[in-house]
């Protein structure tokens, strides 16, 4: 049973009270200090991190990577993560990163800031294991600011990394942070699912934490464009939170309520049979290794 089967009369009370919008944004900006104090307390630098940020002149590289010919997809039109403007704003953008680090470091009880290079680790090394040889283009579906870029970048350095995301915030931010990595990645602004890259110009199509954050229509168009842009042979890999975990179907049901009012298609997710998706959209079966107690990667070879 996953969590998303479970409700009671807490999960329906959490749910009203978060319809009603003074309390939810009064629950939500409480929520948010005591998770920044949290992380600051473990070491995660977050106001500061944030400060330095917010000091660059980000003018220049909104310019450098937006397209203002796009058209946003309604879904992505939603707010996600307590930010009410969704991922189509700065103060996401600055704070993703100290986020991943505080939220990854409760995945094991001995990794504390380690956590987050602890899971992406993991999940490369699921990539190697799986991949017939070094793949020498990869595409970051969903990139974000660019951290699951870098990181693709660092376990293949021979290989020419592509980003593409829908926010042009978070983009800006990744062009940056790699600059000054001194990163040679390439980046696009455009949807997963229509990503106007030539087709077999890819030998590995990677989203990490991305397919939580999206409608199954959407999940389904992506793993569609990730079959265009491979290779023969290519390997598409989706790196997400594992619904069959014990964290996720033992949580009490009013804390999955909480949980869901920050990921609008957390239950699309859930409900979602990735390994029929994948055959569906031109894959053969998927293989699926743990990656955290409460991750997954899924890798597929392109039929």
């Amino acid at each position: 049973m996953t969590a998303t089967a479970r409700t009671g009369p807490v999960s329906l009370l959490v749910r009203a009270v978060l319809a009603i919008a003074p309390l939810a944004r009064l629950i939500k900006a409480r929520a948010r200090k005591t998770i920044i104090d949290r992380a600051e307390a473990m070491g995660v630098p977050w106001r500061q991190h944030v400060r330095e940020l917010q000091a660059h002149d980000w003018d220049s590289e909104l310019a450098a990577v937006r397209d203002p010919q796009l058209r946003y997809p309604t879904y992505y039109l939603q707010a996600f993560h307590a930010y009410r403007q969704g991922n189509l704003n700065w103060q996401a953008a600055w704070e993703v990163e100290v986020a991943s680090l505080s939220v990854h470091a409760q995945l094991w009880p001995q990794a504390g800031t380690d956590g987050d290079a602890w899971l992406r680790q993991r999940y490369h090394d699921v990539l190697q294991q799986h991949l017939p040889a070094p793949p020498q283009a990869v595409l970051d579906v969903g990139c974000g600011a660019g951290l699951s870029t870098r990181a693709l970048q660092d376990a293949f350095p021979q290989a020419q990394v592509t980003g593409v995301d829908l926010s042009p915030y978070f983009l800006a931010v990744a062009r940056y942070r790699s600059r000054q990595q001194q990163a040679a990645i390439a980046w696009k602004h455009a949807p997963g699912e229509d990503t106007g890259l030539p087709a077999a110009s890819f030998d590995l199509v990677s989203a990490f934490l991305v397919f939580h954050e999206l409608p199954q229509h959407a999940a389904q168009a992506i793993l569609r464009e990730a079959r265009r842009l491979l290779r023969p042979g290519g390997q598409v890999a989706v790196m997400e939170m594992n619904p069959q975990a014990e964290a996720y179907t033992r949580m009490p049901p009013y804390v999955f309520t909480l949980l869901k009012s920050t990921e609008p298609y957390l239950d699309e997710y859930f409900s979602l049979d990735l390994a029929q998706a994948m055959q569906e959209a031109g894959f053969e079966p998927p293989t699926f290794a743990p990656t955290s107690p409460r991750h997954r990667a899924a890798v597929a070879r392109a039929c």
